[in-house]
């Protein structure tokens, strides 16, 4: 399996693998999570190969290591000794050479794309993102072995390809275990004072990467037209929201797991202004916390079934101040909720988004891909056979 990052870089993408690797494991698949990146590989995620590669470009807000030529010879051995490779997301350099390796030795490749195209502001960034799609993206999606993708709205997306499977969408899981909402109003009191929010003004959460495509100058004029308002933002990137210098802008970029679920249950709403995502992790632990979601109207044909509990706005990444005055009349209606309709999301929630169920379906892609076998995996199976010739 491979991912631009290990899963210490907390980006939605790398999560959703570390979730995977893990309920992959508990199905008895003998796996290895290839990666590049500074971040070390998890310790309970099945074996890691960790490979060397520029990540200049992250320093710009755009995540996309380059791989260093000394991978070829470990990607190359470690890759002819599987059954099945998955990639999520097809894009990255390093996952280019997995798929043409795999494609070489007649090693199925199963694509999992989380996003689509990201309409960048710069008109530069902008035109290569599209010229990448259309060369890279498309034609490896086409040839794939499976495809599968998160959400419909990236399946829309490419819905005008020819694949050699008919695609498959698989929505991530949600831990609802640990994303749950606060057992009661005087709870999610509680939960503020460690973080230093105030307890009786409304507080409106973001989680992500604190770069362009988040929207994050959308953010900071909400921020400054509405300071009846306190903004947690929780995350870390190359845009500081702390230069902003505004007194209802509180940043947390430290916090993961456990913590972060203590930093839902203190919010009243989620705001995510994103663009060219296809349905970012976040919204769903929100639901699954009681959350209201205030977020693009995109983003929100990502699960049609979701779309009751969703606030939908325009975003509009070079009109900022427009697409803050839309979302700051949706946090009117956020606010005037019942308390009701928490528990209906988070219903909603445990009913869809399940990290179990997930992970059956991508195993029934791998009996599928990978030719019926009752005993050790066809490749395994084969080094057995000629290992114990006579």
């Amino acid at each position: 399996m491979l991912s631009a990052y290990f899963e210490a870089h907390r980006g939605g993408i790398e999560i959703v693998a570390g979730k995977l690797a893990r309920e992959f494991k508990k199905h008895g698949h003998a796996l290895t999570w290839i990666a590049s990146g500074p971040e070390l590989p998890p310790k309970n995620a099945g074996q890691a190969l960790q490979l060397r590669a520029l990540n200049i470009t992250e320093r710009f807000g755009v995540p996309f290591p380059l791989p260093l030529p000394s991978v070829y010879k470990p990607l190359n051995a470690k890759l002819g000794n599987v059954d099945v490779v998955v990639i999520h997301d097809a894009v990255y350099p390093l996952h280019v050479l997995a798929y043409l390796r795999g494609r070489a030795h007649g090693t199925p490749v199963i694509v999992v794309q989380h996003i689509g195209n990201v309409p960048y502001r710069n008109i530069l960034l902008r035109a290569l993102m599209k010229l990448a799609t259309a060369l890279v993206t498309k034609p490896i999606l086409r040839r794939a072995d499976q495809v599968v993708f998160i959400s419909d709205a990236v399946a829309r997306e490419f819905g005008d390809l020819t694949y050699r499977q008919r695609p498959k969408v698989i929505f991530n899981g949600v831990d609802t275990a640990v994303f749950k909402p606060p057992i009661s109003a005087r709870a999610k009191t509680r939960n503020r004072k460690p973080f230093g929010l105030p307890a009786r003004t409304p507080v409106a959460l973001f989680v992500g990467r604190f770069v362009e495509k988040k929207g994050l100058a959308i953010l900071e004029r909400l921020a400054r037209t509405r300071p009846d308002v306190t903004f947690a933002l929780a995350g870390w990137g190359p845009v500081d929201p702390r230069s902003w210098q505004l007194p209802n802008v509180v940043v947390f970029d430290g916090l993961k797991g456990a913590s972060l679920t203590k930093l839902y249950n203190a919010a009243d709403m989620l705001i995510l202004p994103s663009v060219g995502e296809g349905y970012p992790l976040v919204i769903q632990e929100a639901l699954a916390c009681g959350l209201p979601v205030i977020c693009g109207s995109e983003t929100a044909e990502a699960h049609a079934a979701a779309k009751p509990f969703l606030y939908p706005v325009h975003i509009q990444p070079g009109w900022p101040a427009v697409t803050a005055t839309a979302i700051s009349s949706e946090i009117e209606h956020a606010l005037g909720e019942p308390d009701s309709a928490a528990d209906r999301r988070a219903a909603f929630a445990r009913r869809h988004y399940n990290w179990e169920r997930a992970a059956d379906s991508y195993d029934a892609l791998f009996r599928k891909v990978v030719r019926p076998w009752t005993g050790p995996g066809l490749k395994t199976q084969a080094r057995y056979m000629m290992d114990n010739a006579v």
